[in-house]
């Protein structure tokens, strides 16, 4: 964003308390962050881009010592420029006072550096954050980068991402939109991605990174992923990059690899089929019968294969040539190895949150929250 001249609004939907705190009793009580930003803290040979993320947090603690996170507002305070603007928005009321506190501090140590305070650069803001996009897009600038990270305590957080990003591309079709979301058991959040690429937007890239293999019992967050719509043209690269790295020293085991995922919006038959609802024979196809094993079910999008005839698919891959991948479905997976795995359905893969535990002066018991980051879950 900062490679163009022309300001920017930045808007964080669930900006969480900014500065989070790790030597507190909360932030000990799982130690999260020591598998995160613990294990990259002394670590050497740092890729480009992940180098100024670093340098920033240990910017954090001058001491050496490992004390304070930053949330995403604070990372986005000190990475924008003067004429660029922040709208924060934080539903949980603690934490937009924590919050609005925090970036008091900054500007107060700011002030006795010599720096002069930007006015209403940074507006923080107690309410709904999918609300917000509403009376914020367009910016007046024509240029945004909207970042959507809720808790996704509730199934109906799922929701209210997917339609709060339809409303803001009808409003803002050119806005860059970035959304954190965690790769889970539970069925809204695996059918997440699918359901983000059938939005009006130009193009999308899915990331995902795991970090471990997931549990027999399907509990904790091994994987998460961000689904950028409208990504700029240099980030796929910085990823590629930058997350081989990731696998290597984040990775717990065998199971750890990253999945990079582009593609242009999903429509006509390929959005029928991952529509909501059951999948149904469409044309003149007969329904199946599971116990005769007769008959067909074609399904929207596909070819009837005849009796006597074979299915074009198999002819293809038993003559040795794969199908080749097209842009909008395939994948790769990469192993810490630095193997490259085959092409993976929409279904596969995930990637570790960075979030810290507690929020600076605001400790809290066990679980995740409402309305904000953080959280042992996160």
């Amino acid at each position: 964003m900062n490679q163009k001249d022309v300001p920017y609004t930045y808007i964080d939907t669930h900006s969480g308390a900014g500065v989070y705190a790790l030597d507190g009793a909360q932030a000990n009580k799982n130690a999260e962050y020591a598998t995160g930003i613990g294990a990259l803290w002394n670590a050497t040979h740092l890729p480009p881009a992940l180098a100024p993320y670093i340098e920033l947090v240990k910017g954090m603690n001058p001491s050496g010592k490992m004390r304070y996170y930053p949330g995403s507002p604070y990372v986005a305070d000190q990475l924008s420029r003067a004429e660029d603007r922040l709208r924060l928005f934080e539903l949980h009321p603690s934490d937009c006072r924590i919050l609005a506190q925090n970036f008091r501090k900054v500007e107060e140590h700011k002030a006795e550096q010599g720096e002069r305070a930007r006015g209403r650069r940074v507006l923080i803001e107690h309410g709904d954050g999918f609300q917000s996009l509403k009376k914020l897009l367009p910016p007046p600038s024509r240029r945004a980068l909207v970042l959507v990270d809720p808790p996704y305590e509730i199934k109906d957080d799922y929701k209210k991402v997917r339609e709060a990003l339809d409303e803001a591309l009808g409003r803002f079709p050119a806005g860059i939109y970035a959304v954190w979301y965690p790769v889970l058991q539970r069925m809204e959040s695996r059918q997440f991605a699918d359901r983000l690429k059938r939005l009006p937007a130009k193009e999308w890239l899915n990331v995902t990174l795991t970090v471990s293999t997931p549990g027999p019992d399907g509990f904790g967050l091994h994987s998460s992923g961000m689904f950028i719509l409208n990504p700029p043209y240099t980030l796929e690269p910085l990823l590629r990059e930058t997350l081989p790295y990731l696998v290597q020293v984040l990775g717990k085991d065998a199971g750890a690899r990253f999945t990079i995922e582009t593609g242009t919006q999903v429509t006509g038959a390929a959005a029928r089929m991952a529509a909501d609802g059951p999948r149904v024979p469409v044309g003149n196809a007969r329904r199946a019968s599971p116990l005769s094993g007769k008959g067909s079910l074609r399904l929207p999008g596909q070819s009837m294969v005849r009796e006597g005839e074979e299915d074009p698919r198999t002819k293809s891959q038993a003559g040795g040539a794969a199908p080749a991948a097209s842009k909008t479905g395939a994948r790769r997976v990469w192993h810490p190895d630095g193997s490259q795995g085959k092409p993976q359905g929409p279904g596969s893969a995930g990637a570790t949150s960075k979030r810290p535990v507690a929020p600076a002066g605001a400790p809290r018991s066990g679980g995740t929250r409402s309305g904000g980051k953080g959280g042992s879950s996160r």
